[in-house]
């Protein structure tokens, strides 16, 4: 015990002198020491082995906090109040200046004012969405079931006091419709379209993320029509790519419409698109009747239809980008790609 004394007090004044204290956790004083528990009695080996081992977890605190302790030594001050493009590292020989840089809008922040915008010449009135809601406005009133796997935390977000992070911006309907029923009542009708962003308990791959943007569309009326939706939805498409474009459906299930459809366009030219390829852009349909009933609009005297469906998607099919990641990454090289949006 005493030969790990004088090891012990050897090391930690290596470690205080040591510009690298790492290398004296390699030092052969330290292997020399565990050589020495074989050819000891065997009743002593035990608590030689734990002195030995107690030594080396000191050491290896003492080199962690002189280490970070160089670290923090290292980092230089900065004036935070100056402006960027005149403020230097404080107590540096050679001050460093940071040139003010041209920064640039998101490009999803670009495309939704966009997408609003095509949605406002069409006499759609652009309404932001929530980014926290309850059960009633993101399931009860769009007449989901009470067992529906929706609801279930494996694909829905909560907090701990039963709050949602909204999965779609169809929360925004009850609101839209129960705000203006008094404009169907003196005969007009309900055109609004609901954007913002939402959350999803997904696995992120390069198609899914867990945080994107959706934009929904409402119109209710005496009389409106699948026709309607679908002739609104194509004309939203075309002037979004800026192109005339084939359009199909084919039945889905939602349960805040009937009948459900999922709309697809033929692939736009130019964005390595061909004839006969078809993509999938959103989920559409006729209001199902208790939703309206829910919000007290009378399913008798009124119809209406309502779609929904990623912004991301939208994006990344205009410029060619292969992975929505991109988007929440917060890499400059791919955001100045963006600059002049």
């Amino acid at each position: 015990m005493d030969k790990i004394a004088g090891v012990r007090e050897k090391l930690l004044a290596q470690v205080e002198a040591a510009d690298e204290p790492q290398a004296v956790l390699r030092a052969t004083e330290l292997k020399e020491l565990y050589r020495e528990i074989p050819g000891l009695p065997a009743e002593e080996r035990a608590a030689f082995g734990q002195k030995i081992n107690e030594l080396k977890q000191e050491l290896e605190r003492i080199v962690a906090e002189k280490e970070l302790a160089a670290e923090n030594a290292a980092v230089e001050s900065i004036d935070v109040t100056a402006p960027f493009d005149t403020t230097s590292l404080a107590n540096s020989p050679r001050p460093t200046f940071f040139p003010a840089a041209q920064g640039s809008r998101h490009p999803l922040t670009v495309e939704l004012e966009r997408v609003a915008e095509i949605y406002n010449l069409m006499g759609f009135e652009a309404v932001e969405s929530r980014q926290l809601d309850d059960d009633f406005h993101m399931f009860s009133s769009l007449n989901f079931p009470a067992d529906h796997p929706a609801r279930d935390g494996y694909d829905s977000f909560r907090t701990e006091e039963g709050f949602i992070p909204p999965a779609h911006t169809s929360t925004m309907q009850y609101r839209i419709l129960t705000e203006r029923k008094a404009d169907l009542e003196a005969g007009g009708q309900v055109a609004c379209v609901s954007y913002g962003r939402v959350f999803r308990n997904e696995d992120i791959d390069p198609t899914h993320e867990h945080t994107f943007y959706q934009c929904e569309g409402i119109f209710v009326s005496r009389d409106a029509t699948l026709g309607q939706m679908l002739a609104t939805l194509r004309e939203f498409f075309q002037a979004y790519y800026g192109q005339k474009l084939a359009i199909k459906t084919q039945p889905a299930y939602f349960p805040f419409t009937e009948p459900g459809l999922e709309f697809l366009i033929e692939k736009p030219k130019g964005l390595g698109g061909k004839k006969g390829d078809y993509l999938e852009m959103l989920g559409c349909g006729m209001i199902h009747p208790n939703v309206l009933q829910v919000a007290g609009i009378d399913p008798e005297k009124y119809r209406g239809f309502a779609w929904g469906g990623g912004i991301d998607r939208l994006v990344m099919l205009k410029y060619g980008i292969d992975d929505v990641r991109y988007f929440e990454s917060g890499k400059l090289k791919f955001l100045e790609e963006f600059s002049q949006l």
